[in-house]
């Protein structure tokens, strides 16, 4: 249901959507993440934008699924995405491999402590829309962006730290002990047995393939992608959500989004051998495209686990954000890898 400015009390109104609201629509996320106080697509005279919330942690607010914290390298730092975008990270870290981010128009700290930030509304296809093609396409950027970080993770302290490891960590919080009985609900009657066994087997396992995973090449990271988070703005792969961004595995953005292309069923879970297919070989490429050379072979990306699925649903310090209401401008300089030292 639309939702008048009194309902998103915004601090202040960018230059694209002009000097008054006409209506906010709530846009669907994860309402079990304690560090998101919304996200709606606001219209206004002049255009539309998109304001998202940033919540700090509260000792009032009621237990949620998905706890935010003050701790910059927590796996939910609230105020981590508002510090990819002002940073200029979001949008210019891959970006030399065709990635982007949603651009900032406004970011402006809240009456109670948190922060809203303006983005730009991108048009074109939804991550969910495309075809195997364009993911093979955008996994292919992807590796070359991630092979330029590898071994080279940028110094920021606010970048999430050992990310699945925490995240896993807290799953106990929220899926409880896990009785066999629960692998034969009607609820998971839609999986296989043969795919629940090797689910099961994969939980019980769980720490064992953390090291694996944490023994890896480490690399920046999205943590956060699945088809939900992409769009196609005009053939350019837009990246959203960077609230999870850090350090990870190479590979490891790849595995959590084959699978979590199909986890929550909005895809056709037929398409999964054929995305894994094109999606890895697409990796592969682009890890060679970006001169990583290490363990170049088709399991190396397979063997990073993504995070286990949740009955629950699926799914850093640095300057403050500024006291006043600030419009973006584009970065002075673009947050890229060092480049590689030439071969002898």
């Amino acid at each position: 249901m639309p939702q008048n400015v009194e309902d998103i009390s915004p601090v202040g109104l960018p230059p694209v959507i002009g000097d008054a609201i006409l209506n906010a629509e709530p846009l669907r996320h994860g309402q079990a993440n304690a560090a998101t106080g919304g996200i709606w697509r606001v219209r206004g005279p002049a255009g539309t934008a998109i304001l998202k919330v940033a919540r700090r942690p509260s000792a009032a607010d009621p237990p949620k699924a998905f706890p935010t914290s003050d701790e910059p390298t927590h796996w939910n730092y609230w105020q981590r995405e508002a510090l990819a975008y002002q940073s200029g990270l979001a949008a210019t870290a891959h970006a030399d491999a065709g990635i982007t981010a949603p651009a900032l128009l406004q970011a402006s700290p809240r009456a109670d402590g948190g922060v809203e930030l303006w983005l730009a509304d991108v048009g074109g296809l939804a991550g969910f829309d495309w075809p195997v093609a364009r993911l093979a396409r955008f996994s292919r950027e992807l590796g070359a962006a991630q092979a330029r970080w590898a071994g080279r993770v940028p110094a920021i302290s606010w970048l999430s730290r050992r990310w699945l490891a925490q995240y896993v960590a807290e799953a106990r919080n929220w899926v409880g002990p896990v009785e066999p009985a629960v692998w034969d609900h009607p609820n998971l009657a839609p999986w296989p047995e043969p795919v629940r066994s090797r689910l099961r087997q994969l939980w019980a396992d769980r720490d064992r393939v953390l090291a694996v995973a944490e023994a890896a090449e480490r690399t920046l990271c999205h943590l956060d992608l699945w088809p939900a988070n992409l769009a196609d703005d005009a053939g350019t792969s837009v990246l959203l959500d960077w609230a999870f961004a850090g350090e990870g595995a190479v590979g490891e953005d790849l595995a959590n989004l084959i699978i979590d292309a199909f986890t929550d069923g909005l895809m056709d879970v037929a398409l999964l051998p054929e995305l894994a297919e094109a999606a890895v070989d697409g990796y592969l490429a682009g890890l060679r495209d970006g001169g990583w050379a290490a363990r170049m072979t088709r399991s190396a990306p397979r063997s990073t686990p993504a995070a286990p699925p949740s009955t629950a649903g699926s799914a850093a310090r640095w300057p403050p954000a500024p006291p006043a209401t600030t419009s973006a401008a584009p970065p002075t300089a673009r947050t890229r890898p060092p480049p590689r030292p030439s071969a002898a």
